[in-house]
């Protein structure tokens, strides 16, 4: 490989959420952290190259997204998913959670019911909650490790439905959905005119023997209903910049969601985030193949040493993301006592499957995008913490 996933980074007292707050969200400093999602991986050398190319002029003043910046991800996109946007599409937000909040306020009404997939990525249900809409639970079909959308219950609840937030591909259960889901799902949309958020920040780490497809591509008349929720962040671990691109092809609803991300003055975005993420789309696909590739074998040595050494946990290895889904419920264990045993015994952070909603309990959620060594002390941890009951 020409770049090197092996090195191992010290992220201490460097303000990082995975690390230096540990002690707040596991009650203990000393637990192996492999929980929020962002890697321990270096960020690409050329993307930091050219970041302290910026930062080496003097003014740091108010900047905008140039041309170059908008044709990065429209090349991107037309690259990798033969998907063609607009520039005119692209939206900036400081993130995905804060678009999906946004667009709840900015397209439906108090007491609309917002329909989401649960086991699912939980902040989905707050941006509901939080804004006086009607939380509803699809919740996934869990057949011996295979999930599914429930297509029928689907059916029933989007009558009453105004939105469906779709995780595309899914955290954290890892689906890379299939063109002939995205196809059925988008039918029961349009019959019923649901308004669809597509969050795709996962869509760059589709795994070997998969593939990614933009949910907003698979009919013509998605154009009109979709909100499509894109990132570098995940793909080149550039979380702290504050930079997504949200692609709306319709017009009216576009002006709609650029009105309330205008209200709020948050849209000048960030100097750095810009840099990064042009450079990211315009330079990155070897770095990015190369990453896949490691992420695949981590989770491949993985899921096979648990596999021969503690059967009884199942490990359900991903389509796509860097997020590996545990069923711990042979072990006999409810959540709390779970959720104590893996940070107190184990000595791991993981995120409870239980704060993914239902389908959660008695799962745990793993990032494996870190060295080998983190991974197999990992293995070790659990082995240690588990091969006793």
């Amino acid at each position: 490989m020409k770049y090197n996933f092996d090195k191992q980074i010290d992220r201490t007292n460097t303000s990082s959420v995975k690390y230096d707050l540990r002690e707040l969200i596991f009650g203990q400093e000393d637990v192996l952290p492999m929980w929020v999602a962002d890697m321990d991986f270096e960020t690409p050398d050329f993307i930091r190259d050219a970041v302290k190319t910026r930062a080496d002029h003097a003014i740091y003043g108010y900047t905008f997204r140039g041309e170059s910046y908008y044709q990065s991800i429209i090349d991107w996109f037309n690259a990798r998913y033969k998907w063609k946007i607009e520039k005119d599409s692209i939206v900036f937000s400081p993130g995905i959670v804060p678009a999906v909040n946004m667009a709840v306020l900015a397209l439906t009404n108090p007491g609309d019911r917002i329909i989401v997939q649960p086991p699912v990525y939980f902040p989905f249900f707050t941006a509901v909650s939080n804004h006086n809409r009607e939380l509803v639970h699809n919740q996934l079909i869990n057949q011996d490790g295979n999930y599914s959308m429930d297509f029928e219950l689907l059916e029933q609840q989007a009558k009453d439905a105004r939105m469906l937030i779709l995780c595309n591909p899914h955290n954290p259960v890892g689906r890379a959905w299939r063109r002939d889901e995205l196809e059925k799902l988008a039918a029961i949309c349009l019959r019923n005119n649901l308004l669809v958020i597509s969050d795709e920040i996962h869509a760059d780490l589709v795994l070997p023997g998969y593939k990614h497809t933009p949910f907003a591509s698979v009919h013509p008349d998605l154009k009109a209903s979709t909100l499509t929720m894109h990132a570098a962040s995940k793909t080149f671990n550039l979380a702290g910049l504050a930079t997504s691109a949200i692609i709306i092809e319709e017009e009216t609803l576009r002006n709609q969601f650029k009105q309330f991300v205008a209200f709020l003055h948050v849209d000048m975005g960030n100097l750095f985030g810009a840099v990064a993420t042009e450079t990211a789309f315009n330079e990155g696909a070897e770095w990015l193949t190369e990453m896949l590739d490691y992420v695949h074998e981590n989770i491949v040595f993985f899921a096979d040493s648990l596999a021969e050494k503690l059967p009884r946990l199942k490990v359900y290895k991903p389509e796509a993301t860097y997020m590996v889904w545990l069923d711990f419920s042979l072990f006999g264990l409810n959540d709390e006592e779970l959720k104590d045993k893996i940070i107190k015994e184990a000595g791991l952070g993981l995120n409870a499957g239980i704060d993914f909603g239902p389908g959660g309990s008695q799962f745990m959620r793993i990032n494996l995008a870190c060295p080998r060594q983190t991974v197999e002390l990992a293995v070790s941890k659990i082995y240690q913490a588990f091969s006793n009951l």
